[in-house]
């Protein structure tokens, strides 16, 4: 099957005869050849299509290939060399990294540590937007080396014979080619949709559009509405796993609708799922955006549920990718754009504190923050090493920055009290609104020093924000989270819909501080994250008794359910916080028995009875899976998911009339 694919991208490939030369000679031993290739060029112009060529020339030469994405590399240096290994133990290896800008911080670090330390005859090929930094093209020793090309439009001749490899019927092709030009995509789609599609003078009309009536000609009649919603999360999610369209899109066959999606030719498969072209997938989404609104935006709170919901249930490893994808969902927000630098320069990772980097540490504190604080620093290093993260500079290695965390479980420590006044204001403050019980605990991010970027919008504050609130939402217990900025008025304003000022300005050394908190117990984390990543404004309101928003309350009710068999992860469930559960002096035995009162009431409602068996089987019974639950009833698993489906909606919508009845 792969000589096939390959053979077919032979046929189909056009152009690009200088790459594709240089490539072979360094193949075939040229000493003279260059070990690096950069290619670079704007979105839709080939590149990637020159990477799969580039491969398929490395396979047939009986290379061993290393093939990498931008898009999924992590900010840690350590985890691309640990991907990239055979590159620096197997000769002969050649090594390829496509949408190379999505993780262009690595580039000083790849040129000056990685690349010199390659086996022996291996060979690299890099494919971005962007052109690499000129200090690389200009170094006399690696001119010989690097050989760096801009892929650009095709000629009407390439374009032309694109078209006669795809079969469109010579009295089109002009149209076509006026319509799409030399752009490599636009060609391609046109291809992608052969002579039946370009047949209609609407369709390939000249417009300023391309690439909408392009993806409206090539997908033409959607085949379900099914199909719909599933191109609806393609364009959102950042990339799209066939477990992520079972999960927003229940009752639904997600296998047949994941492959439909896999073979349309703008979407491309990776080892996440699935990821639109980025052109096709700006297109795609503003088209829905605009034909769709109310659609568009409900797919967008699907998807951000069940995120939320990754985010307290995916392995350890997977939780910082889950808050990625979920930001990524509402980058254009109003408060994630006041809050997050979105920034690729001077890209940091992070690590876990080491006594070696003490110093460091200490040192840094003192210059922005004075020796008082440097003390605090110093104490809470020996109290909570695990709290502390120092951030290094992916290009150099050098710390740059670092934050802690702190985990304080009540009651308070005295001797913290009386060494840390910014804690001592954290923990004054609940006591005066409302006090954190034994077996409780409250987060504090107590410290966050960037000297170059003291306490402004940066790389250093998304990462540890995002951790953060991905701790919030992992732990069990915990009461009230806070944060601490120098320049209280400044971040007051930042923080506004999404962290309560409490008022409180401990002095430590020359410096005051601004502390500002959200009680989890009154605003569920879930619920707290959509106002943090919503895109209009809100107020968080202080202290005091809130109801959530009905898309946070039903997830918490599926939560709970969820955890029905796990005692602990019951009574640390987010419907624990809810009004509903308020007054119970047995908070997780009384909730328990309020949910199996109200799925039993649904059998009042004829439409009910098949509703309140599902569930019963799926949650109550002890059944280990779904499919076991339907084979207990005797039901097909479709119709089993359907009444599943039933069952939820009206256990919740029951539960939903509870919380808002006033007390």
């Amino acid at each position: 099957m792969g000589e096939r694919l390959s053979r077919a991208r032979v046929r189909a490939f056009v152009g690009r005869d200088e790459e594709l030369g240089r490539f072979g000679a360094a193949l075939a031993g040229d000493p003279r050849a260059p070990f690096a290739f950069y290619a670079y060029g704007p979105g839709g112009i080939g590149k990637s299509t020159l990477l799969r060529r580039l491969a398929d020339h490395a396979r047939a030469a009986g290379r061993l290939l290393v093939e990498l994405d931008g898009r999924f590399v992590s900010r840690d240096p350590v985890d691309f060399e640990q991907a990239a290994g055979p590159f620096l133990d197997v000769p002969g290896t050649v090594l390829f990294v496509d949408s190379f800008e999505h993780c262009q911080w690595l580039e000083s670090w790849l040129w000056h540590h990685f690349l010199p330390r390659a086996a022996d005859d291996t060979l690299v090929v890099l494919a971005g937007r962007r052109p690499p930094q000129p200090q690389w093209t200009a170094d006399p020793a690696w001119a010989r080396l690097l050989h760096v090309s801009e892929l650009e439009p095709f000629s009407e001749e390439q374009a032309r014979s694109l078209l006669v490899a795809a079969e469109i019927r010579p009295e089109l092709r002009d149209r076509v080619l006026r319509f799409a030009g030399g752009n490599p995509l636009a060609l391609s789609l046109a291809a992608a949709a052969g002579s039946e599609g370009c047949g209609r003078q609407e369709i390939w009309a000249p417009t300023a559009d391309v690439l909408r009536t392009l993806l409206a000609g090539l997908i033409g009649e959607v085949p379900t509405a099914a199909h719909r919603r599933a191109l609806e999360v393609a364009s959102q999610a950042h990339s799209t796993s066939e477990e992520l369209l079972a999960a927003v899109l229940p009752g639904e066959d997600a296998h047949q609708l994941f492959s439909w999606l896999r073979d349309l030719p703008f979407i491309e498969s990776t080892h996440r799922g699935l990821h639109p072209h980025d052109a096709a997938r700006e297109t795609l989404a503003a088209d829905l955006r605009w034909r769709a609104p109310n659609a568009f935006e409900a797919m967008r709170r699907r998807l951000a549920d069940e995120y939320l919901r990754l985010l307290r249930e995916a392995p350890e490893e997977r939780v910082w990718t889950v808050t990625d994808e979920l930001f990524y969902l509402f980058r254009e927000g109003a408060t994630l754009s006041r809050l997050r630098s979105w920034s690729r320069e001077d890209e940091v990772h992070d690590r876990p504190l080491q006594p070696a980097d003490i110093d460091v540490v200490l040192r840094m504190t003192e210059e922005t923050e004075g020796a008082a604080s440097a003390e605090l620093v110093r104490y809470w290093a020996r109290r909570q090493p695990q709290a502390f993260s120092v951030y290094r500079l992916v290009s150099t290695g050098r710390i740059v920055a670092f934050t802690a965390r702190l985990v304080l479980p009540a009651p308070a420590d005295p001797q913290d009290l009386a060494t840390d006044p910014v804690v001592a204001a954290a923990w004054r403050y609940t006591d005066a609104t409302a006090p954190v019980s034994p077996g409780e605990h409250i987060g504090v991010s107590r410290f966050s020093v960037y000297p170059e970027r003291y306490q402004v919008p940066s790389r250093v504050i998304d990462l540890s924000s995002s951790r953060a609130q991905a701790e919030a939402a992992r732990a069990r217990g915990r009461a009230y989270g806070f944060a601490v900025y120098q320049d209280a008025e400044t971040w007051a304003g930042r923080v506004r819909g999404t962290l309560h000022d409490t008022g409180a300005r401990p002095r430590v050394g020359e410096h005051t501080y601004g502390v500002f908190g959200v009680d989890w117990r009154e605003v569920p984390v879930e619920a707290w994250l959509q106002r943090f990543i919503s895109a209009t404004e809100v107020t968080v309101p202080p202290p005091g008794p809130s109801p959530v928003s009905r898309t946070a309350f039903d997830q918490a009710v599926r939560e709970a359910l969820a955890h029905w068999r796990d005692a602990d992860a019951f009574a640390a469930c987010a419907l624990m916080r809810s009004r509903l559960a308020a007054d119970f002096e047995d908070p997780a035995g009384e909730l328990r028995a309020l949910l199996r009162c109200a799925v039993d009431d649904l059998a009042r409602d004829p439409r009910g009875v098949r509703a309140r068996e599902a569930l019963t089987a799926g949650h109550f019974s002890g059944a280990p899976t779904q499919e076991a639950a339907a084979r207990r009833l005797g039901l097909p698993y479709g119709t089993y998911r359907r009444h599943l489906r039933q069952g939820l909606d009206m256990l919740c919508e029951a539960l939903w009339q509870r919380e808002l009845r006033p007390r």
